[in-house]
């Protein structure tokens, strides 16, 4: 992160002076560097192409819907971290990353849909999965075992779910249980937000074209996404990791963990790529 540069001001016969600059590199660009290769896989990936029919876009919004639903986990974890949700209310050390995290939940919670009804960006995603004949089995199961008093990794270990489902959801319910917000808030602004690159939105607009009554809601969806989360809460985001991040022992680990997310994500693009073969 530190970078030292020998600057010559002043040299002659009888002496020679020099100067050793420091140099702080902002450690964000750091771990933007460090991740870069592993972005460059995710926005480049062969499933994109291999989406061909609207049979393989359900494909994709079965497997993907996993990776909406466990980053509202991963949203609401920081919340708990960064602002007072319990009873009685006290006062929180830092309300600028309290408000920070409260305008990002208050974006994806309470958002608008194509018709300017408040919604969910997680109930948006479901209502254009149940528009295209998507099968939202798997999903409403994990919901099912939740909601009789399983634990999260008993949920996902014992049901009949993709293996590649169940080590991103295992990787994050697992950073989500170290309870790290300075890792927690990396994972969420580098390994989650502004990930859909422009093909794949094209792909989805060329199918919305075939069936509008099937992908219309799916591509307001990810026009919403890129619109608010991949600009406000983007920048949002960084000042909160930033802000979180305050020493190079929480940079390093950050960094490592954003990388682990990033490949549990190849992962599951690879396995959806597979499924489409």
């Amino acid at each position: 992160m530190i970078k030292i540069i020998k600057l010559k001001i002043k040299q002659t016969k009888k002496f020679k002076t020099c100067f050793k600059v420091m140099v702080i590199r902002n450690p964000s660009e750091t771990l933007k560097d460090e991740i870069s290769s592993l972005r460059a896989q995710l926005v480049a990936h062969s499933l994109y192409a291999k989406i061909k029919n609207l049979g393989h876009i359900k494909t994709f919004m079965e497997y993907h819907v996993f990776a909406v639903w466990d980053f509202m986990s991963l949203l609401k974890s920081l919340q708990n971290n960064l602002t007072c949700t319990s009873i009685p209310w006290q006062p929180v050390k830092d309300a600028n990353t309290s408000y920070l995290i409260n305008e990002i939940v208050l974006g994806e919670e309470s958002d608008v849909d194509e018709n300017g009804e408040r919604t969910s960006h997680f109930q948006l995603y479901l209502k254009a999965m149940q528009q295209s004949g998507a099968n939202t089995d798997a999903l409403n199961l994990v919901f099912e075992h939740l909601s009789k008093g399983k634990s999260i990794f008993d949920s996902i270990e014992n049901l009949d779910l993709d293996q590649a489902i169940v080590d991103f959801l295992r990787f994050t319910f697992e950073k989500i249980a170290e309870n790290k917000p300075h890792v927690l808030a990396a994972i969420f602004t580098y390994g989650r937000e502004d990930l859909i690159p422009d093909m794949f939105l094209a792909i989805v607009k060329d199918l919305n074209r075939q069936f509008p009554n099937q992908l219309a809601p799916f591509k307001y969806y990810l026009e919403r996404h890129i619109e608010v989360d991949g600009e406000h809460h983007s920048i949002l985001a960084y000042q909160m990791t930033d802000s979180l991040c305050t020493t190079e022992l929480h940079w390093k680990e950050a960094t490592e963990a954003v990388k682990e997310a990033l490949q549990v994500r190849i992962n599951l693009w690879d396995a959806i790529a597979i499924r489409l073969n």
